[in-house]
């Protein structure tokens, strides 16, 4: 009997509606049979995560995966060179490694954040992608039963997901302080204290409590800018030292099971090698794998870097408020329309943006530091969680300083009248007369100059006090700024 349809008229129909056929394959693993798209490069343990954990839609940082390539390389080199594993093995998975770091497998890794919080999954992941993508660049296919590569045996040897995840956290996270956080608060840090030297002239009133204080320059105003942002970044320097200790080479439990002998020191070294960066192996592997005080405290420094910009931001959009009905003493760059209603409105965006990014590097200081905490016995497993939130906001925090800085604090000039104004009519000059008439007569012209809206020189010489001449002898705002000399 002739069937309805024919295969060729089948094909003729997916073709026409655009519907496509999934083609899979059969992948084995200690639990049994799944399927797989014959297309991807991943295997079984990967497949069950992804069926297994479909929380969200954040999948396991890119950075995260390019570390597993480097350290995935470098253990490969060190098990041939140690004689346990061929050469033409390391060489091969040493090959893929390479794609993986330049990001030529990067759909490969779908799993999420939210997985095991040991990474044993994404660990698997690229050991699967590794062993099949090797099989094939040695000329085999996806479909072969037998591959000259295995995810444990080979791509994984010496090595367990306890010590491997880590690693790839320590390599990651350094090389985000490098490319994002430390830039962008260095190049913050450096147009504040160009700032503050063409600024140190000014002499603006100052404010305490949101209320008027006694004077200061802007370019000292500035060089605080300067100076808590220097402090953060030396910070984070301190704190990056506990990062360049990895964990590769503890395995299970910290013990080294299943390693040749030498083999931390020389992974360690390759790695170093590598990347370029000092990394070294940990001087105590069960630490590494049960605790991640380094991952924290290296976050409390980007807390600490976040508390800095979000104390700079919310100052300049404030010193920039107005133009008329606020204390407009500074004139932002005017980069887009600030509202869809109001014509001509412009607003601090890059105030508001680098804030919200600092309020979310505070967010993510709470996760990191409850997931640091989590350490049972041997094993931390919250790895993936500390991961996630370091490396976003490592490169946040230096994105947003360098917005910040190109598109605002570089365009940023004082208004010289309405900081002249502003000065001019502060009642906290008076502070200048208390080593004259002592603080309680000050403090009569001050409230005096207040009631009757007149200025402190007037209510001065009323209340007989002092002459005009000494007034005027007496309160000259900049001799209230100190050295005006900025030190740098």
């Amino acid at each position: 009997m002739q069937p309805p349809f024919t295969s060729s008229v089948i094909n003729y129909i997916c073709i026409h509606f655009r519907i496509h056929i999934m083609e899979y394959r059969i992948e084995r693993d200690s639990i049994g049979e799944v399927k797989v798209s014959a297309d991807k490069y991943w295997a079984a343990q990967t497949q069950r995560s992804v069926e297994n954990f479909k929380i969200g839609s954040q999948t396991m940082p890119i950075e995260i995966i390019k570390a597993f390539g480097v350290l995935k390389k470098c253990a490969a080199m060190a098990n041939a060179e140690l004689g346990v594993l061929t050469q033409e093995k390391a060489d091969l998975i040493s090959d893929v490694c390479d794609e993986i770091i330049d990001g030529k497998l990067d759909d490969q890794f779908p799993l999420v954040v939210w997985q095991t919080g040991s990474g044993t999954q994404s660990n698997m992941n690229v050991n699967e992608v590794i062993a099949n993508r090797g099989h094939v660049l040695n000329g085999g296919s996806l479909s072969d039963e037998n591959k000259v590569l295995h995810p444990n045996d080979d791509v994984n040897k010496s090595q367990s997901s306890n010590d491997t995840f880590p690693t790839a956290m320590s390599i990651a996270v350094y090389k985000q302080m490098i490319d994002f956080a430390i830039p962008g608060l260095q190049v913050l840090k450096d147009t504040f204290k160009k700032k503050a030297r063409y600024f140190k002239n000014i002499v603006k009133i100052g404010r305490t409590h949101f209320m008027d204080a006694t004077p200061l320059t802007l370019g000292q105003e500035f060089s605080g800018y300067r100076r808590q942002l220097e402090t953060s970044i030396l910070a984070i320097e301190n704190a990056m030292i506990g990062a360049q200790e990895i964990a590769l080479g503890g395995t299970a439990v910290g013990t080294g099971l299943n390693t040749p002998n030498g083999y931390d020191v020389m992974v360690a070294a390759k790695i170093a090698a590598e990347t370029g960066m000092p990394f070294r192996t940990a001087e105590n592997k069960v630490e590494a794998l049960a605790a991640h005080d380094a991952m924290v405290e290296l976050h409390g420094s980007l807390k600490r870097a976040a508390v800095s910009c979000m104390k700079i931001g919310n100052d300049i959009r404030m010193l920039s408020s107005g133009p008329r009905s606020g204390i407009g003493e500074l004139i932002i760059p005017s980069n887009e329309p600030g509202s869809s209603i109001m014509p001509g409105k412009v607003n601090p965006t890059q105030c508001e943006a680098l804030t919200m990014v600092c309020a979310q590097v505070m967010g993510n200081d709470v996760a990191v530091t409850i997931g640091g905490s989590n350490g049972h016995f041997e094993l931390n497993v919250y790895k993936p969680l500390i991961a996630a939130n370091v490396l976003q906001s490592a490169r946040i925090l230096g994105q947003a300083c360098l917005s910040f800085n190109d598109n605002c604090v570089v365009g940023v000039e004082p208004n010289h009248a309405e900081i002249q104004k502003k000065l001019d009519s502060s009642l906290m000059l008076v502070t200048a007369l208390n080593t004259h008439i002592g603080y309680d007569n000050a403090a009569k012209i001050a409230k005096k100059a207040y009631t009757d809206n007149t200025t402190l020189k007037e209510a001065g010489v009323e209340l007989g006090f002092l002459t005009a001449e000494q007034f005027d002898e007496w309160v000259v705002p900049v001799d209230m700024c100190g050295d005006i000399e900025l030190g740098f």
